[in-house]
């Protein structure tokens, strides 16, 4: 296996194992540690990219976690250290102790911990998702600060605010009582929207998706769906979504190259997370919340249940959006709804929905703008138009999958001049 494939295996299970062995460190040490404790989980998984560069061990999760066992040593050595004391830990009960604490079922319980911990009250909603991100999910400053549409040093002082709170109010690692779960919700299945969204669409200019973060998302949705406490209309409906969506990934990109939906094959559409996504659908409107995930999911569900593009109910979807708008107005939905306007050839109502776009609020996906209007002087004849609307989408996109995408659209288009 090449080391390529293996810094492949390592930034995946990165994905995967960087917010569980946060979180079970975090019980173990205490979030007043946080910031020593995510060093060190960096430090691991710097060492395995260099110690795995040409061969991986056989076990690389065992490793990982045995790795991390170990700097729970050192960082009890270096806390006790501090505190000018030593302690003798190597073996007895405190080791037994350690081992309990990586249990599956311990894992997964801090992990939803941490999550409640990222949407405290106390934290301000934009530290909670920069938190949240960095300490979950495992986000670079960079990561972050692109997905958030931020400078990285905005990103760095957020950071250092939720930590400082954490620390001065002595936050710990408890689920939050009955009545404060519900209101801590909203924050929670934005922050697992967020990390979906980067994975499904990514902000990086060298990938289009990543389906680590897809499925890391999914996953913390499942968590929070095990306990009878979190469940709630919003949660299924957001589940619902992901499932929807993450079932076209395969579809979606195939030999480095963008199929659309229109030209997706969707036998390879994976019918058992259309299933699950049904059935979670289902089961949101058997609780009194609607939300903004519960008609999102629903637009995903009819492009997942038509047979083929052309056999889309436009119309449902038109509505659907039209009643989004009506609860969030946003140009991003105008957006959408202009698309939908052109998919059924409303050409004026498509062009009257565009003129009211401002470009800036799309911010770097504005050249989406450009890219429908490219499309609305195609359906109108004026092909000269339309290669101009092409070209300043290929200049606004920093994607390079996706203005490869916008480069063959205009090829096609200069065919027929």
């Amino acid at each position: 296996m090449t080391s390529k494939n293996n810094h492949k295996i390592v930034d995946h299970l990165f994905r995967h194992q960087f917010g569980k062995m946060v979180a079970i460190l975090s019980k173990i040490f205490g979030l007043s540690n946080l910031e020593l404790i995510e060093d060190a989980v960096q430090d691991t998984f710097l060492k395995a990219s260099i110690k795995w560069r040409d061969k991986l061990p056989e076990n690389p999760e065992a490793w990982l976690m045995k790795a991390a066992k170990n700097r729970v040593i050192d960082i009890f050595r270096q806390i006790n250290a501090e505190k000018k004391r030593q302690v003798k830990i190597s073996h007895g009960t405190i080791t037994l102790e350690i081992n309990d604490f990586f249990l599956d079922h311990e894992v997964a319980d801090s992990q939803l911990r941490m999550i409640f911990v990222a949407c405290h009250p106390a934290l301000s909603k934009k530290e909670q998702i920069a938190f949240a991100l960095k300490a979950i999910s495992g986000f670079s400053m960079k990561e972050i600060a692109a997905a958030l549409l931020q400078n990285e040093e905005t990103i760095k002082k957020r950071l250092v605010r939720a930590r400082q709170k954490i620390k001065d109010l002595n936050i710990t690692l408890d689920y939050p009582t009955r009545d404060e779960i519900q209101p801590r919700m909203s924050g929670v299945l934005q922050i697992i929207y967020l990390i979906f969204n980067e994975g499904f669409h990514s902000t990086k200019p060298d990938l289009l998706v990543s389906k680590d973060l897809c499925g890391e998302a999914i996953r913390l949705c499942k968590l929070l769906l095990l306990k009878e406490n979190f469940r709630s209309g919003s949660l299924y409906a957001l589940f619902a979504l992901l499932c929807f969506h993450a079932s076209r990934l395969d579809s979606k990109l195939i030999n480095k190259e963008i199929i659309d939906l229109k030209h997706q094959d969707r036998s390879k559409w994976y019918l058992p997370l259309i299933v699950l996504g049904n059935d979670a659908l289902r089961k949101s409107r058997e609780f009194d919340d609607p939300s903004i995930y519960y008609i999102e999911a629903a637009i995903a569900s009819e492009h997942v249940k038509a047979i083929d593009f052309k056999h889309t109910n436009w119309q449902r979807i038109l509505t659907l959006y039209e009643e989004m708008y009506q609860i969030m107005p946003s140009d991003s939905i105008l957006l959408s709804k202009a698309n939908i306007y052109l998919q059924i050839n409303q050409l004026k109502k498509a062009k009257t929905t565009l003129d009211q776009i401002n470009r800036a609020t799309l911010n770097q996906r504005g050249y989406l703008l450009n890219g429908c209007y490219s499309a609305y002087h195609e359906k109108c004849g004026d092909i000269q138009k339309a290669l101009e609307e092409l070209n300043f989408a290929i200049q606004g996109c920093s994607n390079l999958f996706e203005k490869q995408y916008l480069e063959n659209k205009k090829n096609l288009l200069l065919t027929t001049l």
